[in-house]
């Protein structure tokens, strides 16, 4: 691998290759996940959104990828995909801001 690229299309197919070395946990995630993409109170579509935002804040390059393709074929738009990534970088972002009560907390005390 070169050492100038950690992601790569590509590597994502290497998966296969993992999944034989934890196959019961694997198998759980596998069935975990097509259970909660199934539709049901949620539609596909807005599933596919959720996730999009999701791995933005994860920051999985990956993901994005697979679920970007997925909603753009359920009928998204790259509009509907900013509007959900501002959502959860405000979310994020305030997720920052109200962990900062912890550094008031720490500073208090010491």
């Amino acid at each position: 691998m070169p050492d100038d690229v950690l992601y790569r299309k590509s590597y994502l197919g290497r998966i296969s290759e993992l999944r034989p070395m934890a196959l019961p946990a694997a198998n759980s995630y596998f069935q975990y996940e097509k259970e909660a993409f199934a539709s049901g109170l949620i539609p596909r579509k807005t599933k596919e959104l959720i996730a999009i935002a999701a791995a933005h804040i994860t920051g999985c390059p990956y993901c994005i990828d697979v679920h970007v393709a997925k909603y753009k074929k359920l009928g998204g738009t790259m509009e509907e995909i900013m509007e959900a990534v501002m959502v959860a970088s405000a979310v994020n972002a305030g997720a920052a801001l109200a962990h900062a009560v912890n550094a008031l907390n720490a500073y208090e005390q010491n």
